[in-house]
């Protein structure tokens, strides 16, 4: 099974100009993968300084390297480019971008677009009749397992609901 569902990177897309008020944001730098090494805007080298693990809010663990540059004491592109008082340092997660890349290239396909667009039709409204007409606003149970089965209930009753009528 594959995901279809949207990328924080194609909301982000629609809404150009979100995109441009940041021109000097991560994303936007260049990558030399043979080097390991980020260009920051003025092309100076952001050199790999340390490797570190962090978790997610949902109990994820990701590691993430960070790139400093050499020397951003006379740049003219200081303040645009960051709020920092010493170097710039950028934190990147090369995983996490890959999987971004790859479900963004998946989402772009003549399928993907098919599947973004039958979404609308097929799940939103389901969402929509549970939470406005049969007033569902949060879950009483508390623990994933216990979730999963209120979810399957409200499912259930939901496809009663359609047989009935």
């Amino acid at each position: 099974m594959r995901g279809v569902c949207k990328t924080q990177s194609i909301w982000q897309e629609s809404a150009q100009k979100k995109r441009n008020k940041k021109p000097y944001s991560s994303d936007k730098l260049r990558y030399d993968a043979a080097r390991d090494i980020y260009y920051c805007p003025k092309d100076k080298p952001m050199r790999n300084v340390g490797t570190y693990t962090q978790k997610t809010g949902t109990g994820f663990e990701q590691t993430v390297i960070r790139y400093e540059t050499e020397s951003c004491k006379w740049c003219r592109l200081w303040e645009q480019c960051h709020n920092r008082k010493e170097n710039r340092i950028i934190a990147i997660n090369h995983n996490l971008q890959r999987l971004k890349s790859r479900a963004d290239k998946r989402l772009k396909t003549r399928r993907g677009i098919a599947k973004r667009k039958q979404r609308c039709f097929d799940t939103e409204p389901v969402f929509g009749n549970i939470k406005h007409n049969h007033n569902f606003k949060r879950f009483m149970l508390h623990g994933l397992e216990k979730v999963r089965v209120e979810t399957e209930l409200l499912a259930l009753v939901h496809n009663l609901r359609k047989k009935i009528a």
